[in-house]
């Protein structure tokens, strides 16, 4: 339980973490883990690569949420959200301690929909499609 604790990400650490992952990933590798919309595609195959290659999500929870804070750094850097860290009811509805909250002011969780994508894999929980779908909805405007 102790490194859980040591583990449990906070907004302010986030945009650092997906930049570490990067480095390290194609330092290695040529991916194209450009911050770009097109990217979470490869973000969907890494997740889907682990999924296949029989890791237990325990095995694979720091990559898991190396993922996760790429998917919402897209979402910061190309949709104009922020990294926030959720209060207990959000905690309790997402399992998380971060999201990101996009510019009408609706949370969401990228760290969750990485690990649906792992526990799942269907072309429903496509991190790309999450993106879209997200960036795509009517923003609410306040009367001024």
């Amino acid at each position: 339980m102790e490194k859980q604790v040591e583990r449990v990400p906070c907004a302010s650490g986030m945009r650092a973490r997906a930049a570490e992952f990067v480095a390290r990933v194609t330092a290695r590798n040529r991916l194209p883990l450009d911050y770009s919309v097109a990217s979470l595609r490869v973000v969907d195959f890494l997740v889907d690569g682990l999924r296949k290659g029989g890791a237990d999500r325990e095995r694979v929870s720091g990559p898991l949420l190396a993922l996760g804070a790429y998917v919402g750094e897209v979402l910061v850097r190309r949709a104009g959200a922020v990294w926030v860290d959720l209060d207990e009811a959000q905690r309790g509805y997402f399992g998380q301690a971060v999201g990101v909250r996009m510019p009408d002011g609706r949370v969401w969780n990228p760290l969750g929909k990485v690990l649906n994508r792992f526990e799942a894999g269907g072309p429903e929980d496509s991190l790309q499609t999450f993106y879209l779908t997200l960036h795509g909805r009517a923003r609410r405007r306040s009367a001024a």
